[in-house]
């Protein structure tokens, strides 16, 4: 099988799959494209060649990217092996998903800080859980003591920074894209 068809047959079976998985009928995403649903099913079954002026709706319809939709990449290496990044003296990173992802998971080991760490604001939503010590999150005047176990959620619109309490702690760390440009790119 060549690669072009390669491509092509994962595209068909993306589609089919995405239309299926959201409880969609052929006359469904026929109504949501413009296309007919006889359109669709060739496509899907590979008696319709794929081009752009099919995929952009379909894509768009099915809420998923090209990019997404005409990856080729497999998942033949699950495993991260993230390595450590320090920040300044007192923390330091370990990338715990990939740099494509609409999400960015990182670990963070904080250690005590003389000072409170500066507030900032920026576009987003965090989320972190505290597996080791003890966290103090700041956001604007609270103060919010977050435990081992403990998670917390916040708009990143809210100045916020966090230091650990008490002797190291570690987190996991989750970004939206907005997040993690804030978080990761300027440290």
């Amino acid at each position: 099988m060549s690669e072009l068809n390669s491509v092509e047959e994962t595209v068909r079976t993306r589609l089919r799959s995405l239309r299926t998985t959201m409880g969609l009928s052929l006359g469904d995403l026929a109504a949501r494209t413009n296309l007919s649903a006889s359109t669709i099913s060739r496509i899907e079954t590979g008696n319709r060649s794929i081009s752009l002026d099919v995929l952009l709706p379909l894509a768009t319809a099915l809420q998923i990217d090209l990019d997404s939709l005409l990856s080729v990449h497999g998942d033949d290496d699950v495993v991260i092996r993230p390595t450590p990044t320090q920040w300044g003296d007192h923390h330091m990173t370990w990338m715990l998903s990939r740099p494509t992802g609409s999400m960015t998971a990182v670990k963070i080991r904080l250690d005590p800080a003389d000072r409170v760490a500066e507030q900032r604001v920026h576009p987003g939503h965090d989320w972190f859980v505290v597996i080791e010590g003890r966290v103090r999150l700041l956001l604007g005047d609270r103060e919010v003591v977050v435990e081992t176990g403990e998670a917390a959620e916040f708009s990143t619109m809210t100045p916020h920074s966090m230091t650990a309490l008490g002797g190291p702690a570690e987190v996991i760390s989750v970004f939206d894209r907005d997040g993690q440009r804030a978080h990761v790119h300027s440290e």
